[in-house]
Formats: structure tokens, C-alpha cells, sequence
């Protein structure tokens, strides 16, 4: 069994800063501050809920957020194809016009090369959740988070913090949450982990893979290049039509 992953978007794979402080240009007609700890501290009360306004008007507009690393969320991908990880991508975004924010996110990872994501809309605990999914290990932006899964039980936490903060950093580690400043720096530690996981899963389970084919049917890289499954409708209509050919030899 391969690693178990949750994975949050803004702040760890998408630039939501950035967004936000163009978004704030455009509707506010001017620069904001944006701080690294609180993405909307610095700006008025009143602006923060026009931009979010904003936003909700606008149709998918969590499409347009750019990646901070959009090679490196293909890799992860090809890592989790052949490593037969599963992961789960959480968020916590909120509505904007258009498609539902699940679809916009799983359109958005496809763009950047991460084919079929399981996109999960987080509306309570994250340290619950990850509970529930059986997680591995859960990488965020928010140290207030990475604590709340680590106390929720056994999943183990990565904090994403892209600008410097030594202090956030240390405050992060003695309470046993480790600390990546990029995904590139993010992948090799998720190989590392899935090793050492699977030599301490059993000699059992690592038994089991011994009866397995050595080879298996596995679907392409990009699984939508593939032919599609032929229309229910049509295949009944196929059968209906073999078995009447049948009846009348």
C-alpha cells in the first residue's frame, strides 16, 4: 500500500496571494499590502468583503489562479502513478460564479498535469478529516492547521511556508511539524517517507505482493487519452442485435 496524502491548494500549490492582490487592484483601484501570515491583514475591513464580492461574481474564477510550481505538481502526479499513492486535494475556497469550486480546482490540477484529482471541499476540521481519510501525511500553508492534524491523531504534518520566517519555522518544528519552503523540496521527502512506511508495514503484507502478476494492465499516463467505454445504449442495442442473429441460425 502506497502513501496516503492530503494535500492543500492555495499557499502550497496555487498562488492564491497573488490572485487576491490583483483581484484587490482591479476592483479596488489600487495596491494592497498583503502579508505572508494573514493574506488580507493589512487591507481595509470594507475592501476585504468587496473583493470577495468580487470574486463571487466572477465566473470560475479559481481557474485563473496561477501555480507556483506547475512542473512539480506534474511530477507529484507521476510519482503517485507509480508509487500507487492516493491523494486527496483539500480546500476550503468559497464560491465563486460559474462551477462549483470542486470542479474548478479539479479542472485547475489538470491543467498543471495532475490527471483525475480527488478534490475534497473541507468545511469543518481538517484533523478530523484526515482521521476519517486514514492520511499518512497532510501538507498545509497554516501552522493552526498542521497542529490540528497532528493532535487529531497519527497523520503526520508539513508546513508550506514559501516566505522566510525563522520563527514560524522553529515554533513549527518543536511541536513536531516539519517545515518545506517549496513542492520541489516537498517530493523527495514524500519518497523518503513512502520507503520507510512500506518497511514497516510487515513481512505479511509485503508477502501478499509476491502472489501478485508481475506485470499489470495499468492505464496510460494521461488516463483521458484513452478510447472511451462505448454508450450503455449502444451496447445494449449490440447485445439484443447478437442474440437475435443467434436465434436465427
Amino acid at each position: 500500500m502506497g502513501l496516503r496524502l492530503g494535500i492543500d491548494i492555495d499557499g502550497v500549490l496555487a498562488d492564491f496571494r497573488s490572485a487576491f492582490k490583483d483581484t484587490a487592484r482591479e476592483c479596488l483601484r489600487r495596491d494592497v499590502v498583503v502579508n505572508s501570515g494573514d493574506d488580507t491583514a493589512t487591507v481595509d475591513p470594507v475592501d476585504i468583503e468587496r473583493v470577495w464580492n468580487h470574486i463571487a461574481r466572477t465566473p470560475n474564477w479559481w481557474m485563473g489562479v496561477r501555480a507556483y510550481e506547475p512542473a512539480e505538481i506534474a511530477q507529484l502526479y507521476a510519482l503517485a502513478r507509480s508509487g500507487k499513492w492516493e491523494v486527496c486535494f483539500l480546500t476550503k475556497r468559497p464560491a465563486s460564479a460559474g462551477d462549483t469550486v470542486q470542479f474548478q480546482t479539479q479542472w485547475w490540477l489538470e491543467q498543471q498535469g495532475f490527471y483525475l484529482p480527488a478534490v475534497i471541499t473541507v468545511p469543518g476540521s481538517r484533523g478530523d478529516l484526515a482521521n476519517a481519510l486514514r492520511l499518512d501525511l497532510a501538507i498545509d500553508d497554516q501552522f493552526v492547521n498542521c497542529a490540528e492534524i497532528i493532535g487529531a491523531g497519527p497523520t503526520k504534518a508539513l508546513l508550506m511556508l514559501r516566505d522566510p520566517n525563522p520563527a514560524l519555522r522553529q515554533h513549527a518544528i518543536d511541536r513536531g511539524v516539519g517545515v518545506v519552503s517549496t513542492l520541489a523540496e516537498t517530493l523527495p521527502i514524500l519518497q523518503q517517507l513512502d520507503e520507510l512506511l512500506r518497511g514497516q508495514r510487515g513481512k505479511m503484507i509485503r508477502l501478499s505482493d509476491w502472489f501478485r502478476p508481475k506485470t499489470a494492465e495499468t492505464l496510460p499516463h494521461n488516463p483521458r487519452a484513452i478510447r472511451p467505454l462505448p454508450d450503455a445504449a449502444d451496447t445494449a442495442t449490440h447485445g439484443r442485435a447478437q442474440t437475435n442473429t443467434e436465434r436465427t441460425r
